[in-house]
């Protein structure tokens, strides 16, 4: 007799995968990468979909497929094009690996078909590499990220503590591998994404509609919020003074170093120390908006603050931008949203 969930779980197996590819061929959602599928479709999808939600990514997919239809077209493109597409979807170095993989699969006689081949390409992690090599090539890979784990800890009731998703990925692969339906491992694995974006939600998930529910430890106890164990976020607060100056119709930004790690080559509002300046350098009603958004493990607070031209020559990573070309460069997603708004204001 199993002795353990997982026991259990795995004595199931073949049982366990009829459900879940049933309930997913007759449930799974219209997305347009599972459109007349494709290996170029599902490298996009997956690069946008790193850490944005779907409704996010839809209207810059289609975008992105009129633009450029396959490698060969992202390959030829601009990095300015590129990154100019992207503007909004955030995380950057996403769409430079992405046009740097193009590049790279350009080059090659024909397309990898092994996981291990697409992780030698620029940004492609031991996820993506499944995704791509189990979707387009039936490769027999699982892949685990945060919803397959959150899932397979509640399989089987695993309350191991972890420091992060990451560390719990790596931990739940072999069980992930040995649950795979090697026959059909594309379905198998868009299936797991599909039970963990749809119905095994982090909070207050939909057990009693769930199509593996009979296999599910935690569903059965009726305590799946408490797995998977992962250890709090240590969420670090950060304050920053932005400056907005115009002149003659046009708008101080700060643009970004080439060598950047994160927002290479795009604009900003500059921030108070670029002009030598500090928060004790404005009055309360120079105060415009004060804006926040998270980027990984930081919560930032931006406090905007109107400011006169300075009368010094400027380095070169300051640039008056006219405000009639806004829309010709490439804006961090949040700073577009600010300026546009500050703009709107003052009509």
């Amino acid at each position: 007799m199993p002795s353990s969930p997982v026991a259990s779980l795995l004595a199931a197996k073949s049982d366990f995968q009829s459900a879940l590819l049933g309930w997913y061929r007759a449930h799974a959602r219209a997305l347009p990468w599972r459109d007349s599928p494709s290996p170029y479709k599902t490298v996009v999808s997956e690069f946008m979909l790193q850490q944005t939600q779907v409704k996010t990514v839809l209207p810059y997919f289609a975008r992105w497929l009129e633009t450029f239809p396959d490698f060969a077209a992202l390959a030829a493109a601009p990095e300015a094009r590129v990154l100019k597409l992207w503007e909004g979807l955030g995380y950057y170095s996403r769409a430079r690996n992405l046009h740097k993989l193009a590049q790279a699969v350009a080059a090659l006689p024909e397309l990898p078909r092994t996981p291990d081949a697409w992780r030698k390409l620029p940004g492609v992690g031991p996820y993506t590499a499944a995704a791509i090599t189990s979707i387009s090539f039936n490769a027999p890979a699982a892949c685990v990220d945060g919803n397959v784990v959150r899932i397979l800890s509640r399989l089987t009731a695993d309350a191991t503590p972890f420091r992060d998703s990451a560390t719990a990925a790596k931990a739940f692969t072999p069980l992930a591998n040995d649950l795979l339906t090697t026959s059909a491992a594309g379905d198998h694995n868009q299936a797991m994404m599909e039970l963990g974006a749809t119905v095994c939600f982090r909070q207050k998930p939909l057990c009693l509609t769930c199509p593996v529910r009979a296999f599910c430890a935690a569903g059965q106890r009726g305590d799946p919020e408490n797995y998977p164990r992962l250890a709090p976020k240590q969420i670090e607060q950060r304050a920053v003074t932005r400056i907005w100056c115009e002149r003659n119709r046009a708008l101080l930004l700060h643009r970004a170093a080439a060598d950047a790690r994160r927002l290479a080559n795009l604009h900003e509002l500059p921030a108070a120390e670029h002009l030598g300046l500090n928060v004790e350098h404005f009055r309360a009603a120079d105060l415009l908006a004060t804006k926040r958004r998270g980027i990984t493990r930081f919560q930032i607070t931006e406090s905007i603050y109107s400011a006169r031209p300075p009368r010094t020559k400027l380095p070169p990573n300051l640039v008056w931008i006219p405000l009639a070309q806004l829309d010709e460069i490439t804006l961090s997603g949040p700073h577009r949203r600010w300026i546009t708004e500050l703009l709107a204001l003052r009509k």
